[in-house]
C-alpha cells in the first residue's frame, strides 16, 4: 500500500465546503442505515449482544475492513455546510499509520502518559472524570469539578457546559458564549488546584 500525504485542517475545510452536497434527513434515514445493512451482510458480520468488546481475531478485521470501506464510500457529514467530506482508501490508512502512539496529558506531576492499547491490553487505561459536555449549572459547575478532580482514580478531567452564564443563555456565535467558555477554563482550572492537582490535563 502506497501511503500518501496526511489530510491538513485547510484541506478538510475545502472539502466541507465543496464536497457533495446532501439532506442531514437523507444522511441520516437513507445512506447510512443502507450502507450499514449492506456492509453488514457482505462482510457477513455477526455480533454477541453479551459482548462489548468483541475479541475474536475473525470478526474484529471483518468489523475493520467494513468499517474502512463505510468511511470511504460515505465520507463524513458536516453539519455546518450539509456536505459531505470524503477521503481516499489511502487518505485513511496514512491517517491510521500517522496517529501518535503515546503522548501526555496535562503537566508537571500530574501529568498522565496516554499509550496506544490493545483489544487484549493488560495495561490499565486512563481514566477520564467529569460531566463530559452536560449541562451544569453556574451555582454547581466549580465544586462539581473540583470533586471530580480529587477522586484518585481518575487522571484526567472531560468538563461540562455552564448551562448559563451571569443567568444568561450562552447561546452559539454570541458574546455570551464566548464568555462561557472562559469562565469553564477557569473554574476548571481553580478545581483542580483546589483539588491539589494543578497540572491535570483537560
Amino acid at each position: 500500500m502506497t501511503y500518501k500525504q496526511r489530510v491538513g485542517v485547510f484541506e478538510a475545510y475545502n472539502r466541507a465546503r465543496t464536497g457533495p452536497k446532501v439532506l442531514e434527513s437523507d444522511w441520516d434515514n437513507v445512506i447510512i442505515p443502507s450502507t450499514l445493512t449492506r456492509l453488514k451482510e457482505k462482510y457477513d458480520i455477526k455480533m454477541d449482544k453479551k459482548v462489548i468488546i468483541p475479541t475474536d481475531q475473525v470478526l474484529i478485521n471483518k468489523l475493520f475492513k467494513a468499517g474502512l470501506e463505510m468511511l470511504v464510500e460515505t465520507g463524513i457529514y458536516c453539519f455546518s455546510t450539509g456536505r459531505v467530506i470524503k477521503y481516499t482508501e489511502e487518505e485513511v490508512l496514512t491517517a491510521i499509520k500517522d496517529t501518535p502512539k503515546e503522548f501526555w496529558l496535562g503537566e508537571g506531576k500530574d501529568a498522565v502518559l496516554m499509550k496506544d492499547r490493545k483489544h487484549n491490553d493488560t495495561r490499565p487505561p486512563i481514566i477520564q472524570g467529569g460531566p463530559t459536555g452536560a449541562p451544569v449549572s453556574e451555582e454547581q459547575f466549580l465544586n462539581m469539578h473540583e470533586a471530580y478532580a480529587k477522586e484518585p482514580l481518575v487522571d484526567t478531567i472531560v468538563n461540562g457546559v455552564l448551562q448559563t452564564i451571569h443567568g444568561n443563555d450562552p447561546k452559539p456565535d454570541s458574546p455570551w458564549e464566548i464568555a462561557a467558555v472562559r469562565s469553564e477554563v477557569m473554574q476548571i482550572r481553580l478545581a483542580c488546584t483546589r483539588a491539589g492537582r494543578p497540572g491535570m490535563g483537560l
